[in-house]
């Protein structure tokens, strides 16, 4: 899986270097790829957490929804 998102990032990086000639931007698309990556973790750990047998699973997977519902709701775009 990481090689794969490593493969489609270099490819994603070279067509925009044959595109513009330069990196401009390229801070962004690694920042953008950091955030992904986080979010996949973040979702497998709340699947793992849910498969889980018991309620600690549960509470634990809960809790974590919980906190990014917080996090996107204090969001606020202007």
């Amino acid at each position: 899986m990481h090689a794969a998102i490593g493969y489609l990032h270099a490819t994603a990086l070279s067509i925009g270097e044959r595109v513009t000639g330069d990196e401009r931007g390229q801070g962004t698309v690694e920042y953008v790829g950091l955030i992904l990556l986080v979010s996949m973790l973040m979702v497998g750990m709340v699947v793992a957490m849910r498969t889980f047998n018991g309620s600690q699973g549960n509470e634990i997977a809960e809790a974590i929804i919980g906190k990014i519902k917080q996090a996107v709701q204090a969001i606020s775009f202007k």
